[in-house]
């Protein structure tokens, strides 16, 4: 068969020379999917908008939602929580602030309208206990704001924007006497505005669709891996709603559930569209083309895939479940556009058929071929001179990493929302009026079940002053007994607010210090708890247990290259390359939000900690999407090498022929994440920012620089396998795509 020279838009950048098959189909269970679901077009597009409809009504009829949970079973935080709510449960649960403030006059001159909403606020459900605004301890020393503390039996969040509205109607007789109310600590989280992320969603797809328009220059071959992943993506996210319903996932999960699935969703449908249609244009049925993509480019999609949702769901090592279900929502979607990548497309690809070109944007390209060869002669620059490219890439990371050096993890708290919400305005107000340890208390508790009368007499004497004395506290009240008298307890205010290092030396001070010197002979036992302890803790646990979650996708990730490859070394050099580009993302997200540096650009007022879990999602997403751009190219340079054995050769081959769709497929990726910049939630630009850098790093200098430079430099030894492990590892199986007979 005489083989089509117009390979206008081919954004792999490469041209199929064989001569087309006449007696040798394609053979596997991917193979199989293809062809079925290209001749089948209409009944699998129906199937997916049952999928969708179903799953859609499923999260409506099951109501869920999301919250963060920092708690950690076992830890000091939690400990001393339910000990205290076991003998005193309007002391316990969830705390939350109302704040009152006027610009004129005092709050006391609008007593009896505070006093009224502080009533009806106590008379609502799911609250446990409301202090007097108006006591000493509550109010500014000019009068002009006070604070409530509500004991929840729940997150509030949990409960929906409906609790809210019943809050804001139980204080309207404050603000009908003209006095500020706004919301802090829980209640301010569950009254900041839903993260609307249709900006960002809007943004990604726009960039996705142009980059596809000028690599295909065809509209419908553009719109369809957009379709597939748009589709996928809904899917995607119904479920995971059904599951917020069955279990807590984090606020974020969503966010992060829409980012990873278009961007995968994109790229998944983007190889396969890119090889569907090269065949096509050769000339081969549309139905027969479909069955051969999904032999050959659906294996990487499967690989890749598989390669992602281990890494994600290799966060349950972390043995924190707000860890492990963030990869879980994750894993969610990306399963899901994976699923809708291999099924979906090939089905929209049938039903377009010969079609595929019709509407065009532009005239015809030079051959893809040409683009091949450019790439190719890079690849031999780079070979003439490996040790040159190799440590110039290497120092550029180097530099790039530097911040990673100074990370501080933390907790990001309401002081860094848009001044417009009202867990913003309440944090300042309360800053202003009586310091920003107020945001942030520790509450103290005190076990005295086993000390004696006397001694309990004693400590109440004693031990407030000896705490006030402890470094970096501004006050701290009286002790009080509960009920039973089982326990005491008091509020330490710190003079840091929440994120502040130094507010984190006094917790650990009070812990390791202070409390067992001041409680040694007495039989009690004494618990730093509360919403800020709760974060500390959660930090520390998530930083001790970030190596185990590194060994964990290293190990597995090496595992699969070298299963894949047979290959020790490439798997070994893999997994060192990957953690090079991570360091690097690592170091610019210290960068800009920690130190500051352009952080007010991203509308980030102030400079904040790295979110304590960050890190660690961020390891497990861009290890397992910089494993896809290495199993995409080095699966070309082991096919060229299996059939040369040439490696100079085999790189650049292996090069040529894939870095102009990597490159295509990583600036949709990075279009995607950074597009979430928009986002008003802090913690979602930081995931924005470290997954769009790190992917970018990933696919020019890791993937364009570093990884030719290692291959070239190892020769031979790339290909070397011990025999003892060539006879223990299983040889997988792979499709065959079909050719000569």
């Amino acid at each position: 068969m005489t083989k089509h020279t117009d390979t206008t838009g081919d954004i792999a950048g490469e041209t199929d020379t064989t001569p087309e098959p006449t007696s040798a189909p394609p053979r596997g269970w991917l193979a199989g999917i293809g062809g079925w679901c290209a001749r089948h077009a209409w009944p699998v597009i129906a199937a997916w908008v049952v999928v969708l409809v179903g799953a859609t009504i499923g999260q409506h009829a099951l109501g869920g939602t999301y919250t963060d949970d920092f708690n950690l079973p076992g830890s000091p935080s939690v400990v001393g929580i339910n000990l205290l709510q076991a003998h005193e449960p309007a002391a316990g649960g969830q705390g939350g602030q109302i704040v009152f403030a006027v610009g004129s006059g005092t709050l006391a001159d609008q007593h009896q309208a505070i006093e009224t909403s502080i009533q009806n606020v106590s008379k609502l459900p799911h609250v446990l206990s409301a202090s007097d605004p108006l006591s000493t301890a509550t109010t500014s020393t000019d009068g002009r704001t006070a604070y409530s503390a509500v004991q929840f039996d729940t997150n509030p969040a949990d409960l929906g924007s409906g609790y809210v509205t019943q809050v804001d109607q139980a204080t309207a007789a404050a603000r009908s006497a003209g006095v500020q109310v706004h919301y802090g600590e829980v209640l301010g989280q569950a009254a900041r505005p839903k993260s609307g992320d249709a900006r960002s969603e809007a943004v990604g797809i726009l960039v996705a669709i142009i980059v596809l328009l000028v690599g295909f220059g065809s509209v419908l071959a553009a719109g369809l891996p957009i379709v597939s992943a748009l589709i996928g993506v809904a899917a995607g996210l119904a479920l995971l709603g059904m599951l917020a319903a069955a279990t807590s996932l984090a606020t974020v999960s969503p966010t992060l559930g829409v980012m990873m699935g278009l961007g995968v969703g994109i790229d998944y449908g983007l190889f396969l569209c890119t090889r569907h249609r090269q065949l096509v244009m050769d000339g081969v049925a549309p139905d027969l083309a479909a069955t051969r993509t999904l032999a050959s480019s659906g294996r990487a999609v499967v690989t890749a895939a598989l390669t992602v949702i281990i890494a994600l769901l290799g966060l349950y090592a972390s043995g924190i479940s707000f860890i492990g279900k963030l990869g879980l929502a994750a894993g969610v979607t990306v399963t899901v556009a994976a699923l809708s990548a291999l099924t979906l497309t090939p089905a929209l690809l049938g039903l377009a058929g010969r079609r595929i070109d019709r509407i065009r944007v532009r005239r015809p390209a030079a051959e893809s071929a040409e683009a091949g060869t450019g790439w190719q002669a890079y690849a031999t620059r780079i070979g003439r001179h490996p040790w040159r490219y190799l440590i110039g890439g290497c120092a550029l990371l180097a530099v790039l990493a530097v911040p990673l050096l100074s990370m501080r993890l933390g907790h990001i708290d309401a002081g860094a929302d848009p001044a417009t919400y009202t867990s913003r305005i309440a944090y300042d107000q309360i800053s202003s009026a009586f310091g920003p340890g107020a945001n942030g208390p520790f509450t103290l508790v005190i076990d005295v079940e086993h000390s004696s009368a006397a001694q309990i007499t004693a400590l109440q004497q004693s031990l407030p002053g000896e705490l006030a004395a402890a470094p970096d506290v501004v006050s701290v009240a009286p002790l009080r007994s509960t009920p039973d008298g089982a326990l005491l307890t008091t509020t330490l205010i710190p003079a840091g607010g929440p994120q502040d290092g130094a507010t984190d030396t006094l917790m650990s001070t009070l812990r390791a210090t202070t409390l067992p010197q001041s409680l040694k002979g007495t039989g009690a036992t004494g618990y730093v708890t509360g919403s800020t302890a709760f974060q500390l803790d959660f930090r520390d646990q998530v930083g001790a247990r970030l190596p185990v979650i590194i060994g964990v996708v290293i190990a597995a990730a090496f595992l699969l290259l070298l299963l894949s490859f047979r290959s020790p070394v490439l798997a070994l050099k893999a997994a060192v390359c990957n953690l090079f580009s991570i360091g690097a993302a690592y170091g610019v997200v210290v960068a800009v939000f920690q130190w500051g540096w352009g952080g007010a650009l991203l509308g980030v007022g102030e400079k904040v900690p790295v979110e304590s879990y960050v890190p660690m999602m961020m390891f497990a997403i861009v290890f397992g999407l910089s494993m896809d751009y290495e199993v995409f190219l080095l699966s070309r340079v082991r096919e060229s090498w299996l059939a040369t054995r040439d490696n100079h050769a085999s790189v650049a081959a292996g090069l040529g022929v894939t870095a102009r769709v990597i490159s295509c497929a990583a600036l949709i990726m990075t279009s995607v994440f950074l597009a979430f910049l928009l986002s008003n939630n802090v913690v979602v630009k930081m995931l924005a920012l470290g997954l769009g850098v790190s992917v970018l790093i990933d696919a020019s200098i890791v993937r364009l620089v570093i990884v030719p430079s290692t291959l070239f430099l190892l020769d031979t030894a790339n290909w070397w396998i011990p025999r003892w492990l060539d006879r223990v590892l299983p040889h997988l199986g792979e499709e065959d795509a079909g050719g000569p007979a």
